[in-house]
């Protein structure tokens, strides 16, 4: 495997675009770990991590001025993080769960050619709807959870000039 990646590369293999790559270096969010001769930027296997990092926070719905003052935090946890992010995604497939066994009782209605009733129809959209909020609600809701559990970091960070 490779040990160093030009920004080319690394946006290739990340999925993002060098822009924003370049945008995290320039406001010292990732900064890449060496240069080569002709002046490219090179990212190690510790700037990937990093990298990781910051997407799974901003995932969990932090700025990227949030993301810093975490990551520059003595209180952060990267396994805290990742244990976020799989309680999130578990609700996230129960909540779809629900909403799946819905939709495939109407389905089974359909091809038995039964009639669908207004009762069926809204109690699929009440799940729906309380599905859709239910998720959003419990992400603002786990956001505020996490913001509190990293010890108010941001509360005590100046703000990140752009």
């Amino acid at each position: 495997m490779k040990s160093r990646w030009k920004v080319g590369e690394l946006a290739k293999l990340t999925g993002l675009t060098v822009r924003t790559l370049r945008y995290y270096d320039q406001i010292g969010l990732l900064s890449p770990s060496g240069y080569s001769d002709s002046g490219h930027r090179l990212y190690n296997e510790s700037d990937i991590s990093r990298l990781q990092q910051i997407l799974s926070l901003k995932e969990l719905g932090l700025s990227l001025e949030e993301v810093r003052s975490v990551l520059a935090s003595d209180n952060y946890s990267p396994l805290e993080i990742v244990s976020l992010q799989i309680s999130r995604i578990k609700e996230n497939i129960r909540l779809q769960q629900k909403l799946l066994k819905e939709l495939q009782n109407v389905s089974g209605q359909m091809r038995k050619k039964e009639p669908l009733t207004v009762g069926d129809f809204t109690k699929l959209l009440a799940t729906m709807r309380k599905s859709h909020e239910k998720y959003f609600t419990e992400r603002r809701t786990s956001m505020e959870r996490h913001l509190d559990t990293l010890g108010g970091i941001l509360a005590n960070h100046p703000p990140m000039e752009d």
